[in-house]
């Protein structure tokens, strides 16, 4: 059965702050099933969220425009700014306390890319839930305890 996208989209400020966005994400997250079915999914987009937002609110001094859409195979999680200066990843130094929000992205996303629009920039990261597992065979045992 074909499944038909679904998005969010909220704007940011920076008074509003990081957690309200973390907050809104996960209200949308539930709506997918995600928080029972994939949490550790779920902990790397928010992690990421907060890591966008921040860095829309502290490297861009601005607004954080926020959208989430579903596709059925990839949540792509999208933070724009008003900074046209796309990021490159960086190597921090051991003392530095900052500088690492895109290496932690490329650990958590399965793909993430930036690029310039409109005066601005976007920072898109996709996430795939984990595969579920196999449908257990009937009589109550999975399929690999029927297989001879």
């Amino acid at each position: 059965m074909p499944v038909r996208a679904v998005g969010w989209a909220k704007s940011f400020p920076v008074h509003l702050g990081v957690r309200e966005a973390r907050r809104w994400c996960l209200a949308h997250l539930n709506t997918l099933s995600w928080t029972e079915d994939a949490p550790d999914t779920v902990h790397s987009i928010l992690l990421t969220v907060s890591e966008l937002v921040t860095n829309a609110h502290v490297h861009a001094h601005s607004s954080a425009q926020l959208v989430l859409t579903w596709d059925g195979s990839c949540l792509h999680v999208s933070v724009a700014d008003d900074d046209p200066q796309l990021p490159a990843p960086r190597q921090a130094s051991t003392r530095a306390t900052s500088g690492r929000g895109l290496a932690i992205i490329d650990a958590l996303a399965d793909r993430w890319d930036a690029h310039a629009f409109h005066g601005g920039k976007a920072i898109t990261a996709c996430f795939r839930p984990p595969e579920q597992p196999p449908p257990h065979a009937p009589g109550g045992g999975d399929a690999a305890d029927t297989a001879e």
